[in-house]
C-alpha cells in the first residue's frame, strides 16, 4: 500500500514553509496594491474636501463636499461639457473604427489565403517597431493638405487602425478551427458571411480586450489631440486639464475633481468588461 504523503519525514516541515512564503508574497503584492492606489485615493479625497492645498496633503478628509465639482460645472471658462462630448466621440469613434478594421484585417491575415498573406502581416508587425515621433510630422503634413487640422476628422482618422489590434486579432483568429469556416461555405455563405455569422461572435474575449485597451488608450491620449487641437471647443479633457492648468494651478480641489472626471469613465469601462477583458487576456495572442 502507498504511503500517505503525512507519513514522509518532513511533510510537516514543508507545509509550514509553503505557507510562511505564501503570507510573505500575498503581504508584498497586498503592500504593492495599497501603493499603487493611494495617489487615486488621494486624488479622489482632494476632490471631495473644501479648499485643500498642496501642503495639507489629508487621505480622510474632515468634511466631505461636491463643491468642487459645482464649481467646474458653472465656470464659463470651462467647457465641461463640450470637452468631455469631444472624448466621449473621440474615444468611442476610434474604438469602434479599430474593431472594424481590425477584426477585418486579422481575419484576412489568418483564414483568407492569398498570395503575400505572410509577407503583408510582417509589414505590419514591423510598422508597430516605428517610433510614433517618426511619423508624427509626415501625418500632420498630409491632414494640413486636406485641412483637416483642429476637426473630429483629422483628430480620429489616424488613429483609426492598430498593428497591434490586427496582430491580436489574427493570432485569435488563427487559433479557431478551419473546419468552421469550411462548413459554413459549403452552406452557401460568402467570404464576408462566413467572418460575420461564424467567425467574429467566436471573437468577442479578443474584441473586448482590444476594445477597452483603445478606449483607455484614446481616452487618455495627450500628445494627438494636443497637436490637432488648436481652440478650445476642440480640447479633449486631457488637453483642457493642461490647457487650463496655469489658471488654476493653486486650487488643488478643482484640478483633482477634473482629474477624476477624466479617469471615472475607463474604470467604468474595465469594470463592465473585464470578464471578456480576462478571457480576452488568456485566450489571445498565445496561438499562432
Amino acid at each position: 500500500m502507498a504511503r500517505s504523503n503525512y507519513e514522509y519525514p518532513g511533510y510537516e516541515a514543508s507545509g509550514a514553509t509553503y505557507w510562511t512564503k505564501t503570507t510573505l508574497l500575498y503581504a508584498v503584492v497586498s503592500l504593492g496594491a495599497l501603493w499603487m492606489t493611494l495617489p487615486f485615493w488621494w486624488t479622489l479625497t482632494t476632490a471631495l474636501s473644501q479648499n485643500p492645498t498642496a501642503s495639507s496633503v489629508t487621505f480622510i478628509p474632515a468634511e466631505l463636499t461636491l463643491g468642487n465639482f459645482v464649481t467646474l460645472w458653472e465656470r464659463p471658462d470651462i467647457l465641461l461639457v463640450r470637452w468631455f462630448l469631444n472624448t466621449v466621440l473621440f474615444a468611442t469613434a476610434v474604438t469602434l473604427f479599430n474593431l472594424a478594421f481590425d477584426s477585418l484585417a486579422g481575419y484576412s491575415l489568418a483564414k483568407v489565403d492569398f498570395w503575400g498573406r505572410d509577407t503583408l502581416f510582417l509589414g505590419f508587425i514591423s510598422t508597430m517597431m516605428i517610433p510614433g515621433m517618426v511619423t508624427l510630422i509626415p501625418v500632420y503634413l498630409l491632414l494640413v493638405e486636406l485641412n483637416w487640422i483642429n476637426t473630429y476628422q483629422g483628430l480620429i482618422a489616424p488613429l483609426a487602425a492598430n498593428p497591434f489590434g490586427i496582430f491580436l486579432l489574427r493570432q485569435h483568429f488563427k487559433s479557431l478551427p478551419s473546419a468552421l469556416g469550411d462548413a459554413a461555405k459549403i452552406d452557401g455563405c460568402n467570404e464576408f458571411q462566413t467572418f460575420y455569422k461564424v467567425y467574429l461572435p467566436l471573437a468577442k474575449p479578443a474584441l473586448a480586450t482590444l476594445g477597452i485597451f483603445t478606449f483607455m488608450g484614446a481616452w487618455n491620449n495627450f500628445e494627438w489631440p494636443l497637436i490637432i487641437a488648436n481652440s478650445n471647443e476642440m480640447y479633449t479633457l486631457p488637453v483642457a486639464l493642461f490647457a487650463v492648468r496655469n489658471q488654476y494651478f493653486a486650487e488643488w480641489g478643482l484640478m483633482m475633481a477634473a482629474a477624476l472626471l477624466i479617469v471615472a469613465p475607463v474604470i467604468i469601462a474595465f469594470l463592465a468588461a473585464q470578464n471578456y477583458f480576462i478571457q480576452g487576456m488568456s485566450l489571445s495572442g498565445m496561438k499562432g
